[in-house]
């Protein structure tokens, strides 16, 4: 199943509806290469052993979430490159690297511990050795991450604090490590880190 232009890993559940809604325009990280589309599940991660290295550059438009903010817009974009690891390498034929899967994970920035659950997706696009492709509009959250802790206490009828660091906001930082592996079945992997700060009525997404 193709997921695009939501913020949130598609789960259904009417509770979330109308904040999934707010939230769809909050989006980052789909493949948009030369050729190819995204596809994804759950499967495991792997370890880079390629000659060839994936490199990732993250492009961020949006740092702050405001969950009472309807417009906000993308978070940014990601731009992955394949570069060969040895300048004398003359038959590049099966370097190119085939994309499987994204991991993401969080990391609290705030002193706070309680992050949402990590997962695991698959996808699946072609990366052009020596050459680029552009992440963007793509799941940094499960569907249902922004009623639960850490961000339901940002609610005005949860109270609007966050109970570990009695503050207003909550500040993380999301990793996503992205894996693959070349035509010739050599395994490559890269990270992206990005920071978030999510509030509720905080003067919009910015």
């Amino acid at each position: 199943m193709r997921h695009q232009g939501s913020f949130m890993r598609s789960r259904c559940g009417a509770a979330f509806e109308s904040e999934a809604t707010m939230l769809r325009r909050i989006v980052v990280l789909a493949f948009a290469a030369l050729t190819a589309s995204l596809s994804f599940s759950c499967s495991e991660i792997s370890r880079d052993t390629a000659p060839v290295e994936m490199v990732a550059t993250v492009n961020q438009e949006i740092q702050l979430i405001d969950f009472a903010d309807a417009g906000c817009g993308d978070l940014g974009t990601i731009l992955l490159r394949a570069i060969t690891k040895r300048t004398d390498v003359s038959d590049t034929r099966f370097l190119d690297i085939r994309l499987q899967r994204l991991r993401v994970s969080y990391v609290r920035t705030d002193g706070g511990s309680l992050i949402p659950q990590p997962f695991v997706q698959t996808i699946s696009g072609i990366l052009p050795v020596n050459g680029t492709a552009t992440l963007n509009r793509f799941f940094v959250f499960e569907v249902n991450a922004l009623t639960q802790a850490p961000f339901a206490a940002l609610q005005p009828n949860n109270g609007g604090i966050d109970p570990e660091t009695g503050q207003p906001f909550v500040k993380m930082d999301v990793i996503l490590e992205i894996f693959g592996e070349t035509l010739s079945g050599e395994n490559v992997a890269t990270t992206a880190r990005f920071p978030l700060t999510f509030c509720f009525n905080c003067g919009g997404c910015r």
